[in-house]
């Protein structure tokens, strides 16, 4: 089994290479200016973390909260926040695809292509 701070490595560089894909799709668009991208990349990356935090921090209550259901009754709202939050991000990062796409209606780029890169 693999420990937590190999896991939470793997995450990283998995996070890493996410935005790394980004970047290059936002790099293959000519007609945004930079200043856009530049935006869209920052959108990116804080949904992206937005996400990861709120996953571990849930992750860890959840971990908790199975010793006792004192703890699960205790801790219930707060994981539901914690959901809330990567549901917020997940929402951000298809807005984010969809003013892409829009963006890019003249150009040869699909929404699927859009969501491969952004979620590979």
């Amino acid at each position: 089994m693999a420990k937590p701070k190999d896991v939470g490595k793997q995450k990283e560089n998995e996070k890493i290479l996410k935005i790394k894909n980004f970047s290059d799709l936002l790099d293959s668009i000519g007609s945004v200016e930079a200043k856009k991208k530049l935006l869209w990349k920052e959108a990116y990356e804080n949904a992206l973390n937005d996400r990861s935090t709120a996953g571990a921090l849930l992750t860890h209550l959840m971990q908790a909260s199975l010793i006792s259901k004192t703890d699960h009754v205790l801790n219930g709202p707060l994981m539901a926040k914690y959901l809330e939050r990567m549901s917020k991000s997940n929402d951000q990062i298809l807005r984010l695809a969809e003013l892409i796409s829009k963006e890019n209606e003249n150009e040869e780029i699909s929404m699927d292509d859009i969501f491969s890169k952004i979620e590979s």
